[in-house]
């Protein structure tokens, strides 16, 4: 019986052992990370960083296993039928390959936040030495330069011990220009501002009733030539209901941001906000020579001096006064909802990538692009670079401090989350997290938004 009993062991152990899938893109071989595969039952499987999901599970090894394949922007060749999707005698160990084609300009680089990211190839044995920073969930992105490092603030978090987290702002600093390479998998390691048990904490802890949202974020020099971090606050009561707009300044030693000023409280007298500084800020020169920092989102609502005096000083702020929307390349209105402006020496000209406001498929994912020779515009023509089926992306924001001055690659990240859509299910680890995308701005598809 024993002897039985060891010839039984390596069958053991070999059905222990996952099947791997690795995704890749047609052309390139890049893994794609985000990508759905879906049985004949439902199970749901999601592929990380490296493209690779481990199957373990013991109904479908040994077996012939169809499984749909869905993914924003990418797609599996359709079968006779019209499924789009791959089978595999699925062998405990053994290796399998699927490879998609992109339909979307921008090209996917990976998750930035969350809980999992190499978990899949954790499973398999690789990227063991990646380290859990205790967030599952991050919202919206604000990132300044600033001491030499990038900066990286997001809003609402959540943790794994409650479905309430940590609601007034977290931090982390990286390398000003982290990204070893620009091509996947990304592999982004940031270092979170903790407590003392080593967990990501809230730096934005401004007094009053529900959590402090950040926003306006950038760094200024003050009279005396130091540089300070500073950013505006937003506190919020249920159910999203902004009360109060303030300003707020890093304190290095207590590392935190204080409010400096309020200005503005919603009460009978003043119902209606003002325009205020919000939105991802950018500098630009006049044809004096004097900067100017704009704040809007996407496009410039208004300007102030460059200097941490003037920022505090509504009485310097000039309202600017944006188009409401853009043509795009299909010859109809485009409204932008949120987003980032840049100037990018590669193409000698602003850019722009927003969120469409009630877009199609989806209401709040449809993506754009732009360019303009001026801040203020006019906007030209505007192309659709990456889309969502019944699923949100929200606040793109821009990272040309990631790559070289003159490189025709543009980096930019948002938040994938199953909110304000139709009642989606939530992916699994990427909801309500930051994912980062590469725009390449010699593809030939961006033609029309790059006319003079």
């Amino acid at each position: 019986m024993k002897f039985m009993a060891l010839l039984a062991l390596p069958c053991i152990l070999s059905a222990a052992q996952p099947a791997r899938i690795e995704v890749t893109e047609k052309g390139t071989g890049w893994p794609v990370p985000l990508v759905e595969l879906r049985t004949t039952h439902h199970t749901r499987f999601l592929t990380d960083n490296n493209g690779v999901v481990a199957i373990d599970s013991p109904e479908l090894l040994g077996r012939l296993v169809w499984f749909d394949v869905l993914s924003p922007g990418y797609e599996a060749p359709k079968d006779g039928f019209g499924y789009r999707g791959a089978r595999f005698d699925l062998q405990p160990g053994k290796t399998f390959k699927i490879e998609v084609n992109r339909a979307s300009i921008a090209r996917r680089l990976g998750r930035i936040t969350g809980a999992g990211i190499f978990a899949e190839s954790q499973k398999l044995g690789r990227d063991l030495d990646w380290r859990e920073s205790g967030v599952f969930g991050q919202d919206s992105v604000q990132n300044a330069v600033y001491a030499g490092k990038m900066f990286w603030v997001w809003g609402d978090t959540t943790i794994a011990s409650y479905p309430l987290g940590i609601f007034n702002g977290t931090a982390a600093t990286t390398e000003i220009a982290p990204l070893k390479t620009f091509e996947p998998p990304l592999k982004l390691n940031l270092n979170y501002f903790t407590d003392g048990k080593d967990a990501p904490r809230g730096v934005a802890d401004i007094p009053g009733e529900g959590p402090t949202w950040i926003t306006g974020f950038t760094t200024l020099p003050d009279k005396s030539g130091r540089e300070r971090l500073v950013a505006s606050y937003v506190k919020i009561k249920p159910p999203l209901e902004p009360y109060r707009w303030g300003l707020c300044v890093w304190n290095d030693e207590k590392a935190l941001f204080e409010s400096v000023k309020v200005l503005w409280t919603k009460s009978e007298a003043t119902p209606k906000q003002p325009h205020l500084p919000e939105g991802h800020p950018a500098f630009m020169a006049d044809e004096a020579g004097k900067k100017w920092l704009l704040f809007g989102n996407p496009l410039p609502k208004f300007k102030c001096p460059a200097t941490f005096e003037d920022w505090q000083n509504p009485s310097t702020w000039q309202e600017l006064h944006p188009q409401e929307s853009l043509r795009s390349a299909g010859d109809r209105n485009v409204k932008p909802h949120s987003g980032s402006v840049a100037y990018n020496a590669f193409r000698k000209r602003w850019v722009t990538v927003f969120m469409e406001h009630f877009g199609k498929p989806s209401v709040f994912g449809e993506v754009w692009y732009a360019e303009a020779d001026s801040t203020t515009g006019p906007w030209g023509t505007a192309v659709k670079i990456l889309s969502h089926d019944n699923y949100t992306f929200y606040n793109p924001r821009l990272h040309p401090e990631f790559t070289p001055t003159n490189s025709p690659i543009l980096l930019f990240e948002g938040t994938y989350t199953k909110d304000f859509a139709d009642r989606p299910h939530p992916t699994p680890r990427f909801e309500y997290n930051q994912v980062m995308y590469r725009l390449d701005l010699d593809e030939p598809r961006l033609r029309e938004a790059q006319q003079p």
